[in-house]
């Protein structure tokens, strides 16, 4: 029996996306309050990891995408982690795979919540950038350095994301 090629996205929890990164939010209290009080820090959120090279920062702009969503190409990068942080507070949809072998396993889809933001573990299969809304404009932090940071995989077959409901989340 073949797996489902039909993903229901689920809410991004730091919980649901530990094996896969880290979940990137404004949640709770600071660590700690800078700038005489006034400036609130949630500190080290995010394990960057790079094998060589150093961290860069760039910015990407993606094409809005709708749900349901269809997809059949994953990647990862295996000599460091990327970050992907929205410029502006609206969804966006991560698409990330358990790695089996040289090749990834079955996906699973998250929606993040508005000004939630998300670092892919150094080596984790994930889709590409996917807006569900807004401008699509990221600042992406990842690692800068020579030789290759990129291996695609393409499914046999295309996976369709919905939400629970057939839903578009993006409203």
């Amino acid at each position: 029996m073949s797996p489902s090629r039909t993903l229901i996205a689920e809410p991004l929890s730091s919980d649901a996306f530990a094996p896969f990164g880290d979940v990137l939010e404004a949640a709770g209290e600071p660590a700690r309050l800078i700038n005489d009080g006034a400036c609130g820090r949630w500190h080290d959120l995010a394990a960057l990891d790079f094998t060589d090279g150093r961290a860069g920062i760039s910015l990407f702009r993606a094409d809005i995408r709708s749900l349901p969503y269809r997809f059949d190409l994953v990647e990862r990068h295996p000599n460091g982690s990327q970050a992907f942080i929205p410029m502006e507070a609206v969804p966006f949809l991560v698409i990330v795979a358990p790695g089996e072998g040289d090749r990834p396993g079955a996906p699973h889809a998250f929606v993040t919540r508005p000004g939630e933001a998300i670092n892919f573990h150094r080596g984790v299969w994930h889709g590409v950038l996917t807006p569900i809304a807004g401008n699509g404009l990221f600042a992406v932090i990842d690692r800068i350095g020579e030789g290759a940071n990129l291996e695609e995989f393409r499914y046999d077959a295309p996976f369709t994301v919905m939400t629970e409901d057939g839903s578009d989340s993006s409203s």
